[in-house]
């Protein structure tokens, strides 16, 4: 006897739809990081602090298109169930209930909203290098005090 496979029903297109989308969201990553805002670095001592964060494991940062320097930080939301869903959703957080899933990242990568992104020491140093030509001589200036 001879297996027959049957033919399988083609799979009906789901209409993604802002009720929809979040359970349609593989790896939840909008509850993967959070941002913060933080001043936009003017100096060659800002961009130097900037390159001390990013040093660190999980740390981002980016420019977007309305100018705002966010830092970003890689800390999946402890909340975040098995299956992916939200396991305090009826007292989630005002933010969390403010959020507005019209343009997130299951439509698109966040990164292509951005104007400039440094996701590691050497991204941002090449960065700086290109911006100040005496990049290197902050540290002659140290070594003078």
């Amino acid at each position: 006897m001879t297996n027959k496979k049957k033919a399988s029903k083609p799979m009906k297109a789901i209409k993604v739809t802002s009720e929809n989308k979040c359970s349609l969201c593989t790896g939840t990553k909008c509850c993967q990081y959070i941002t913060l805002h933080i001043d936009t670095p003017r100096s060659m001592a800002d961009f130097d602090t900037l390159l001390w964060q990013v040093s660190h494991r999980n740390i981002q940062f980016y420019k977007d298109s309305d100018g705002w320097f966010m830092l970003v930080v890689e800390a999946p939301c402890e909340h975040i169930t098995e299956t992916g869903q939200c396991g305090i959703y009826e007292i989630r957080p005002m933010i969390c209930r403010g959020y507005s899933n019209d343009e997130c990242e299951f439509d698109s990568s966040a990164e292509e909203g951005f104007d400039l992104f440094f996701d590691s020491y050497r991204s941002l140093d090449d960065y700086c290098r290109k911006r100040y030509k005496k990049w290197d001589k902050r540290f002659k200036k140290l070594a003078r005090k």
